[in-house]
């Protein structure tokens, strides 16, 4: 699941959200609802993001070069990021604007009915698109809460396109509910009530997602059970001790840890070499995503020197 990043979710909202795009873009230009035209703006900029979490999932598979030894994994973690800002930059900004401009000069509805209709229809879309990123996502969230995955995930797009699909269902029923109180009352500053909700729900999320986008794209470590897992493998055979020990994701799918093991005293080097060997495979079965170790091993001094 880590390795495809969740492409059948990511698929699932390109499809959704190029659809949704085209069909309130009719309904702007049948209605003049600008709660329509952020919904609009907010789709074609969410259909961009599934392409660049597409890109960044491609291009991250490139071959290691001597330039960068470590390979590309991080290309996900970047375009992740990207996508993040456009969310802030194109989708809430833009709908803040539009329903500052509708509030201080309202203009009144046309057929909002078609605005409703096509509201409707988007909605069971993105409840397709929202419902198959849950269903990518579980076996990854485990017992965590959603929350909790989407702050402790490495693995980037699958979080983004949740926040993504949530935010796009609540800005529709925001949607709704400015075009549905401006026929109700007969008053349309109710639709541009409804675009400044949808900007302000878009700019919390793309922070969120901006926040943990930039931490996975500076080097996140192991999780805590990772880690624990990654200790008890490793102090075991011939090792007696984890010195101390570092660890970060290179890519989703990709851990590196380097640490500094105390073995028994007294060791020949080929079994040194073999204690290091074993505690390898033993890391690497456990934790697959470890991909990369550097173990070094040493002296327990603690022990032969006690204070």
């Amino acid at each position: 699941m880590s390795a495809n990043g969740g492409t059948k979710a990511i698929l699932a909202a390109l499809g959704a959200n190029a659809g949704i795009a085209v069909a309130k873009f009719v309904g702007f230009a049948f209605t003049g609802s600008s709660s329509m035209l952020a919904e609009a703006v907010h789709s074609v900029a969410d259909t961009s993001n599934q392409g660049l979490l597409l890109l960044g999932q491609k291009t991250s598979r490139r071959t290691a070069t001597k330039e960068h030894p470590f390979g590309f994994g991080r290309d996900r973690y970047f375009y992740s990021f990207i996508v993040a800002l456009m969310l802030f930059t194109l989708g809430a900004a833009f709908a803040i604007y539009e329903g500052v401009h509708k509030i201080a000069e309202p203009e009144p509805l046309t057929t909002p009915v078609v605005a409703i209709v096509i509201l409707l229809v988007a909605i069971g879309l993105e409840s397709f698109s929202f419902y198959t990123a849950i269903g990518e996502s579980r076996t990854l969230k485990g017992s965590a809460s959603w929350w909790g995955f989407i702050r402790q995930s490495r693995t980037p797009e699958l979080p983004v396109v949740l926040l993504e699909d949530a935010g796009a269902l609540l800005g529709l029923v925001f949607a709704l509910i400015g075009v549905g109180l401006s026929v109700l009352t007969g008053d349309p500053i109710w639709d541009g009530v409804g675009t400044l909700m949808i900007g302000a729900l878009l700019g919390v999320i793309a922070i969120i997602l901006i926040i943990e986008m930039k931490s996975l794209l500076i080097g996140e470590g192991a999780t805590d059970a990772e880690l624990e897992t990654i200790v008890d493998e490793l102090a075991a055979g011939k090792v007696e001790r984890v010195i101390h020990i570092r660890t970060q994701y290179l890519g989703p799918d990709e851990l590196l840890v380097a640490a500094k093991l105390a073995l028994a005293p007294r060791l020949e080097t080929d079994q040194i070499a073999k204690a290091i060997d074993d505690a390898e495979a033993r890391v690497r079965a456990k934790v697959p995503a470890v991909r990369l170790i550097y173990l070094e091993p040493d002296l327990d001094r603690e022990a032969v020197n006690p204070k």
